[in-house]
């Protein structure tokens, strides 16, 4: 009796089912050891995540800021080539003026509309072909601006050049005549007013009161100032070079005086009724070479298309000299 008091309850229950009791308990305390080691590595994973990056994640980080470089990189170069290409485009239009005298053909409209048609087809493009693309385009860019540069210097050369000679050719009418009604007998043939005679009239006549501002009409240098001669009256001849040379007869006052360096537009006399005149008017004469030319022919810089064919015709009714 006293050998089965000293008999525990754990001597009672079955080997068997203690060994399957051991079994249950270490195999829970596992499952939470590993619910514990996984809360603790997702916890690291997502603390590590958020202070380091994974290689992969540093790597495609560095690329991008890479990438951005580039793209500053290229668009700084861009925005200097555009700016470059607009000051081409605006130098190249102030030779386009100096040359002919007009604006050039206005581009824009077809550029916008040829640039919406192949919209279309720059979405279809990757993210890779775009940036190819671009590239070569802004390698072709460049060698275009170099070339224009080159180019538009070489224009600007010739372009100074043909200002100067432009300077030098008489391009203006020697009086005020807005109204083209000032024209009173133009070069050729005419009856003379004195003589009766038909004569050869080598230059234009202006009807224009006494004391009227009579104008160089291009760059030159005065070579000579006639005050007694009796038949052109008071005179200024002005020497503009590459054989271009004018004359202003009947003139009043002169301001003019021989061996100065006159500009196109400076006033050089006032216009008067001296010599062998009939009234008060502007005799007007261009030489090229040595031989009189048409006068009319060389109002090229103030007259357009209509004024011209209207001096024309002034021109072509035969009126009388006054000289």
């Amino acid at each position: 009796m006293e050998q089965d008091k000293n008999i525990s309850f754990k001597d009672m229950v079955p080997k068997e089912e203690r060994q399957r009791e051991k079994f249950k308990q270490k195999f829970w305390r596992g499952v939470v050891h590993l619910f514990v080691w996984i809360g603790i590595a997702v916890l690291y994973y997502i603390a590590f995540s958020f202070f380091f990056d994974t290689p992969l994640e540093y790597k495609m980080k560095h690329s991008t800021r890479k990438l951005e470089q580039q793209y500053d990189s290229l668009s700084a170069r861009y925005a200097m080539i555009e700016k470059v290409l607009y000051n081409v485009i605006d130098r190249d239009k102030q030779v386009f003026n100096a040359l002919f005298e007009s604006d050039p053909y206005n581009f824009d409209s077809e550029f916008e509309k040829k640039r919406w048609e192949n919209y279309e087809e720059l979405l279809n493009k990757s993210n890779k072909e775009l940036g190819e693309e671009f590239f070569t385009k802004l390698k072709q860019l460049e060698k275009l601006s170099s070339e224009h540069l080159y180019t538009v210097a070489t224009l600007e050369q010739t372009a100074d050049s043909l200002k100067q000679q432009i300077a030098n050719i008489p391009a203006i009418q020697p009086v005020i005549n807005k109204d083209l009604t000032l024209l009173t007998a133009s070069y050729g043939m005419r009856m003379h007013p004195f003589y009766k005679i038909l004569t050869a009239h080598q230059g234009v006549d202006y009807t224009v009161s006494e004391g009227s501002r009579v104008f160089a009409t291009a760059d030159g240098r005065v070579k000579d100032v006639l005050t007694k001669n009796t038949t052109s009256g008071r005179t200024v001849i002005i020497d503009h070079g590459n054989g271009y040379e004018t004359t202003y007869s009947h003139l009043g006052k002169i301001y003019a005086k021989r061996g100065e360096r006159v500009k196109r537009g400076d006033i050089i006399a006032q216009s008067g009724n001296s010599g062998l005149s009939l009234a008060p008017h502007l005799h007007y004469e261009i030489k090229h070479n040595g031989m009189r030319v048409d006068p009319i022919h060389y109002f090229f810089m103030e007259l357009d298309y209509e004024d011209y064919q209207k001096i024309i015709r002034i021109a072509q009714t035969g009126m009388q000299s006054f000289d």
